[in-house]
């Protein structure tokens, strides 16, 4: 529909036609524009390093998940593999020797409501050791960790089985990161 101005003569569009107007401007735009993102190390691979090891994580904490030493291990490897251009290698020559171990695994309260404990936190700690036998300046030792909150009602076997591979995942990717990114 379309307005007529009596003083001035003009023809004045209506709302509707603005909206239609608006409408076909974005749908033009949003078309027409990408968005491209990716994350990129800020140091990458040198080209001389083409192998790494993981060794065994041992669990060395009071309180041991027998799961999660060689959940973290294995999960490690495999994440190094598909991110990387690396090769795995069992040899005592690796470019890049992984160690480590389960440092700490306990449980916190961290919530309280009356007079019983409402809220607990899991926390474990990881000990990470890098060696860089191409430079060994780049030589380090790191610790990583990864704190879950959970309702005080649930038991921790229940929370364990839940969410150990949570647990699993989030270390893994902590630990990959110390070695591989420049923080």
């Amino acid at each position: 529909m379309i307005l007529k101005n009596s003083k001035a003569g003009c023809r004045i569009p209506d709302t509707g036609y603005w909206i239609w107007v608006m409408g076909l401007f974005l749908s033009v735009i949003s078309i027409q524009a990408t968005c491209k993102y990716g994350f990129r190390d800020s140091s990458p691979l040198p080209s001389e390093v083409k192998t790494f090891r993981v060794n065994y994580f041992e669990n060395r904490a009071e309180y041991k998940n027998p799961q999660l030493s060689p959940q973290i291990t294995e999960k490690l490897k495999q994440k190094i593999i598909g991110t990387t251009r690396l090769r795995q290698t069992n040899d005592d020559d690796a470019h890049y020797d992984i160690s480590g171990y389960v440092s700490g695994y306990q449980v916190t309260t961290t919530g309280i409501s009356g007079a019983n404990t409402s809220q607990n936190r899991l926390t474990v700690n990881f000990h990470v050791i890098f060696k860089n036998t191409l430079d060994e300046k780049k030589n380090f030792e790191s610790d990583v960790t990864y704190s879950l909150d959970f309702n005080a009602n649930r038991s921790l076997s229940q929370v364990e089985t839940e969410k150990t591979e949570e647990i699993v995942k989030n270390l893994t990717d902590a630990i990959f990161n110390k070695i591989f990114s420049n923080w």
